[in-house]
């Protein structure tokens, strides 16, 4: 199919992948960040961003504000434009943009499930879930008291059922269980996601596996960090690894077994692709690692929209949306905490 989708792809698909070019060409320009970076309150940056794709939604807003106020209404603009083209999607395109989702899904359901064990209000959880991951059934994660319940009584009717069914244990719900739970899910859902786009075919099978890789390489990474000094045995650690991406599987033979950041560093400069966001971190800068990886996932993003007839600009929209407003609640945070000398610490730029 490669190299034909030219032929038939606009008949079902052309409309849509219009408008989400339409929508990428509205994310914020340097001037508009410019102007961010300038502000005096937050007033100042609702002012701002009225002149933006997010005016509509900001413009209603009375005073006082506050930073969740406005990343909240950021946040409704994505999900707006997603709503609506998911709503005028075809059958496959719709089922894209579903996987798109799930992991929102699966971070709203560790977010409720840890939120229980600590014995917080259901209510309060709810409005802190991203709503692109939201499911009928969710309100009542808060009765599980183990992963069989969990499955059993909410999750069997949701898409992640076939993700949880296969890694069903009788363990009771607590902070490294749950954060278990979180990864193999994640696995699973990757590992799924990576079939259904070679299954396509064509460009979108080539540009989103190449998205796909780096998103389970950096999962795979931020899993090792944060499993040094923990109870996790290596092959605990290797199991929670998607069976794809750049350092699948030595790499991830290397990971498994590092002991210190040292060792991890060695084993992804060992992939081109990652030597060269290690190059850019000095020694003991391993904070500045985020950001860089930020960084890359915006770069092969804006890369995916090159080329035509494919669905990875959708998935690419999603994220570089997600970034931009990242970047406004780092802006609006660093100006409500008088810190304006540090915004240019944490903004990634989407272009």
């Amino acid at each position: 199919m490669y190299g034909f989708e030219m032929l038939n792809f606009n008949i079902k698909d052309g409309y849509l992948e219009a408008i989400v070019r339409g929508h990428r060409a509205g994310l914020l320009t340097v001037a508009d960040y410019n102007n961010l970076c300038q502000c005096e309150n937050l007033e100042d940056i609702k002012l701002n961003l009225t002149s933006t794709d997010y005016g509509a939604h900001l413009a209603n807003e009375a005073s006082p504000l506050f930073t969740t106020t406005i990343v909240e209404r950021c946040t409704a603009k994505l999900v707006e434009d997603w709503h609506y083209m998911r709503c005028n999607a075809e059958e496959e395109l719709g089922k894209f943009m579903d996987y798109c989702t799930y992991a929102h899904m699966i971070d709203n359901v560790v977010l409720i499930v840890t939120g229980t064990l600590h014995e917080r209000d259901v209510q309060e959880l709810l409005d802190k879930c991203h709503p692109l991951g939201m499911f009928d059934s969710i309100a009542t994660l808060a009765v599980a008291s183990n992963m069989r319940e969990l499955y059993r009584l909410v999750l069997v009717d949701t898409p992640l059922a076939p993700y949880f069914s296969e890694h069903l244990t009788h363990e009771d719900m607590d902070e490294m269980n749950i954060e278990i739970m979180r990864n193999t899910l994640y696995k699973a859902y990757l590992d799924d996601f990576q079939g259904f786009c070679r299954s396509l075919g064509g460009a979108t099978a080539e540009v989103m596996g190449d998205l796909l890789a780096f998103e389970t390489d950096r999962r795979a990474l931020n899993i090792t960090l944060n499993s040094i000094g923990t109870e996790l045995t290596r092959d605990d650690r290797k199991k929670l690894y998607s069976n794809f991406g750049l350092l699948y599987p030595h790499g991830h033979n290397e990971l498994a077994a590092a002991e210190d950041f040292d060792q991890i560093r060695a084993a992804m400069e060992k992939v081109p692709a990652y030597a060269s966001i290690f190059n850019k971190l000095g020694f003991g800068e391993s904070q500045m690692l985020d950001k860089l990886l930020y960084e890359e996932e915006v770069k092969r993003c804006v890369v995916s929209f090159e080329q035509q007839f494919h669905y990875t600009p959708f998935y690419a929209y999603m994220k570089l949306r997600e970034q931009e407003i990242r970047n406004i609640m780092w802006i609006s945070e660093c100006v409500a905490q008088n810190q304006k000398a540090r915004i240019q610490d944490g903004i990634v730029f989407t272009f």
